[in-house]
C-alpha cells in the first residue's frame, strides 16, 4: 500500500501544527482541509506511534486519508491483530467522521497522558481510522449545513452514486453455495468488478486486499441502533414481514452489536428516533433489506466481521450537539475496538517452522472460515466455549486440536501441518463463478 504524498499546502503548515495541542475542547464540524489539519496535527503530538496514509482519491481529487495507530507503524506484527473505523460513507451523515477525528485526537491525548487502557490498546492492535470515505459527498452537505441539510443532499459521491450500495453484490452466490455445500468465505468477484464500482469503493476494497482486518465498524447517522449481517434477505417478505438473515457467527455478531448498544449512553434503551429496536441492535436484513453494502461484503469478501452503527437521528447535528454526543459515543467506541482481542489466534507453520499463507482456519459447527495472512496468522473472532478447530492448506495434511475459550483475551493456538504424501496430493475442487442476477425487489432507501 503506497503512502499518500503530502499535499504542498498540508506540508506548508505542517511546522505550525508541531506546536498544536489536539486537545479539541472546541467541537466543531471539519471541512475537508479542516479534517486533513487535524489529523496531521494528530500525527505531529504522537509521531511514533501514528502514520497517515492515502488509500486513493474521490472522484473530484481528495484523499481518502487513514490515520493508523500502532507501536510500529506502517507494520503488520504477526498475532496482532487489524482493526478499522470508517466514517462519512454517506456524505451526509457526518456525526461519524466527527467522532473520529474526535476519537483520534482523544487517542493521543491518552497515549501522551499513560493511560493504561488506550496504551495497551495501541501497542497490542494495528488501528486504522478513515474518518470520511465520501469527502465529495461531504462538501455539498456542508454548503448547506446542519440547519438547512436535506434528508439525501450529499448522500452520494459526486456523481451522487450511493456508496453503500456499491460493493459487489456477493450475498445471491453465498446463498446459492449454502444451498450446494459450495465455498463459504473468501467469495470470488465478479469479472470487470473495478469497471463497476466507484473510485471510493474501489479505494476501500483495494485497502481490503492490503490489509487483514479482524473487525470493523461503518459509522452512519439517521438512526440510533447497532446494524450487524446480513444486510441482504435471503427471501422475499412473508407476509409482508422483513425475514432474519443470519450469517453463520449471528451470535458473535448479537453480541459485538450489543457491546456497543451497551457501551452507548443511550442506544441500549431501544427507543430512539421514533423507532425502537430490542437493546438497541437490529439484524441489517430484519430492519430491511440492502444489497450490495459495505457490512455484507466485508464477511464474505475478506477475514473481516464489520457492522454499521447508527449514531444520530439527525445527519447532520449542529456543532453544539457534537460535545453531547460525543461523552454518548466515547466508551462504546473504545469498547468496540476491545472485541479484536476475544477469540483464537494463531500461527500455521510447516514442518520447519515457515509460516503458511493463505492456510484455512474452519470451526466445527460454523460454516465460515477464515484465513492466515501472508506470515501465517489468523484470527478467529469466537464467544467462549470449546470448539474443534481445524488448519488445512492444499499439498498439507490438515490437523485438528480443540481449543476452549474463556471471556477474556484471545486464546493463542497454533497449527504445525506436515507434507502429504505426494499420492494422496488432492486439488481442491473451486465452485465455478455463476452469473447469479439478484430478484427483484421493491427498493428501499433507509439510513444505512
Amino acid at each position: 500500500m503506497q503512502r499518500g504524498r503530502v499535499p504542498p499546502w498540508v506540508a506548508a503548515l505542517l511546522p505550525g501544527l508541531m506546536g498544536l495541542l489536539v486537545c479539541g475542547s472546541d467541537f466543531q464540524h471539519h471541512r475537508y482541509e479542516d479534517m486533513v489539519r487535524a489529523l496531521f496535527a494528530v500525527q505531529s503530538e504522537c509521531p511514533y506511534v501514528t502514520r497517515i496514509y492515502s488509500i486513493g482519491r474521490s472522484v473530484e481529487g481528495r484523499h481518502l486519508y487513514v490515520l493508523e495507530f500502532s507501536d510500529n507503524p506502517g507494520i503488520h506484527e504477526a498475532l496482532e491483530p487489524e482493526f478499522k473505523y470508517v466514517g462519512n460513507m454517506h456524505g451526509n451523515e457526518v456525526l461519524g467522521r466527527e467522532l473520529l477525528i474526535k476519537l483520534c485526537q482523544f487517542m493521543c491525548e491518552e497515549y501522551r497522558a499513560g493511560n493504561q487502557r488506550i496504551t495497551r490498546l495501541i501497542h497490542d492492535t494495528r488501528i486504522h481510522i478513515l474518518p470520511s470515505m465520501n469527502p465529495d459527498g461531504y462538501e455539498v452537505a456542508a454548503k448547506q449545513g446542519p440547519e438547512f441539510n436535506g434528508y439525501l443532499v450529499g448522500r452520494g459521491n459526486a456523481k451522487e452514486i450511493d456508496l453503500n450500495r456499491n460493493f459487489p453484490d456477493l450475498n445471491a452466490l453465498m446463498y446459492y453455495y449454502e444451498k450446494t455445500n459450495g465455498r463459504n468465505h473468501h467469495l470470488p468477484l465478479p469479472d470487470n468488478w473495478e469497471q463497476q464500482v466507484e473510485p471510493e469503493t474501489l479505494a476501500v476494497i483495494k485497502w481490503m486486499q492490503n490489509y487483514n482486518f479482524v473487525l470493523s465498524a461503518n459509522l452512519h447517522g439517521g438512526a440510533v441502533v447497532a446494524n450487524y449481517p446480513f444486510d441482504k434477505s435471503r427471501d422475499s417478505r412473508i407476509r409482508g414481514r422483513n425475514t432474519h438473515a443470519a450469517t453463520p457467527d449471528d451470535k458473535i455478531f448479537r453480541k459485538l452489536a450489543r457491546t456497543y448498544s451497551y457501551a452507548h449512553s443511550w442506544m441500549h434503551k431501544g427507543w430512539n428516533c421514533g423507532d425502537f429496536f430490542d437493546e438497541g441492535i437490529t439484524n441489517g436484513a430484519s430492519w430491511y433489506s440492502l444489497s450490495k453494502g459495505m457490512q455484507d461484503f466485508n464477511y464474505l469478501y475478506t477475514n473481516c466481521f464489520e457492522i454499521t452503527l447508527e449514531l444520530s437521528c439527525d445527519k447532520f447535528p449542529s456543532a453544539s450537539a457534537l460535545p453531547r454526543e460525543w461523552l454518548g459515543n466515547r466508551e462504546a467506541l473504545v469498547s468496540y475496538l476491545e472485541q479484536v482481542h476475544h477469540g483464537i489466534k494463531g500461527m500455521v507453520y510447516d514442518e520447519n517452522n515457515n509460516p503458511i499463507g493463505k492456510a484455512e482456519v474452519s470451526v466445527a459447527g460454523v460454516n465460515h472460515d477464515v484465513t492466515t495472512g501472508v506470515d501465517g496468522d489468523y484470527f478467529r473472532l469466537l464467544l467462549p466455549g470449546t470448539y474443534a478447530v481445524t488448519a488445512s492448506a492444499p499439498g498439507y495434511v490438515a490437523s485438528t486440536s480443540t481449543v476452549t475459550v474463556g471471556p477474556a483475551e484471545a486464546i493463542q493456538l497454533h497449527f504445525y501441518l506436515k507434507r502429504a504424501p505426494k499420492q494422496n496430493l488432492k486439488v481442491k475442487p473451486h465452485n465455478s463463478k455463476k452469473n447469479l442476477s439478484s430478484p427483484k425487489s421493491p427498493f428501499k432507501l433507509g439510513p444505512r
